[in-house]
């Protein structure tokens, strides 16, 4: 069973939408909790405890959605060389590979 928010966001298929608004709910009411206590303003609190919630949301979206990005761009390049790796294993191409005096004057 799917959750969409707001009738667009998946939250079971996109990635980090779940955990943004867990952590966007937790903040909310931390936020809002603390003003009211700290206050005793319950109108003024339920916008504070909003506005947390947005920008927890927000600020955990985009700090997830970077982390991913930088996980997919090593994933890509360990397999482009491990790829390459396998390509050039044993050919003279091959950076591991000792070269001996003469092959180095073949080349």
């Amino acid at each position: 069973q799917s959750f969409k928010l707001l009738g667009f966001l998946d939250v079971k298929n996109v990635p980090c939408a779940r955990e943004s608004v867990l952590y966007g709910s937790l903040g909310s009411f931390v936020m809002g909790l603390g003003h009211f206590l700290a206050t005793s303003r319950v109108r003024r609190s339920c916008d504070v405890a909003v506005g947390g919630f947005i920008c927890t949301m927000l600020g955990y979206w985009f700090y997830c959605r970077y982390n991913l990005a930088q996980q997919r761009i090593r994933q890509r390049m360990l397999k482009e060389g491990m790829k390459n790796r396998i390509f050039f294993e044993g050919t003279y191409l091959d950076p591991e590979k000792k070269q001996t005096g003469s092959e180095r004057s073949d080349s």
